[in-house]
């Protein structure tokens, strides 16, 4: 079982680092910013299924490239979240995901 934000010293930092003046940016910045990403992943997906009415003029292979581009995008700002949480409100996110991971395991989406 992959758990890609289990760890934050070794996950979230290697693969979603903490940003340059995290210090100035607000939750609720990161909330709008969240939207904006994914409504960004959104276009692409419909896009990628032909359900925006545009004539589709890349290639399947260019669109999942620019869908997995956008859903990192979605998942930096994420990341972003928990070490704005972490700061401000001294939330302990290795513990919060364990009991997520824990959550899962009960409704039996994972071993």
């Amino acid at each position: 079982m992959k758990h890609l934000l289990f760890l934050k010293n070794k996950m979230i930092l290697k693969y979603f680092p903490e940003l340059n003046g995290l210090d100035k940016i607000t939750m609720e910045s990161t909330a709008l910013k969240l939207m904006e990403e994914a409504g960004e992943l959104s276009q692409v997906i419909s896009k990628f299924r032909g359900l925006n009415g545009e004539k589709v003029d890349m290639s399947e292979k260019e669109i999942i490239e620019k869908m997995v581009s956008e859903l990192l995008d979605v998942m930096q700002v994420c990341a972003t979240m928990t070490y704005i949480l972490e700061r401000e409100y001294s939330i302990n996110i290795e513990e919060k995901l364990q009991d997520h991971l824990d959550k899962l395991k009960r409704k039996g989406y994972v071993k």
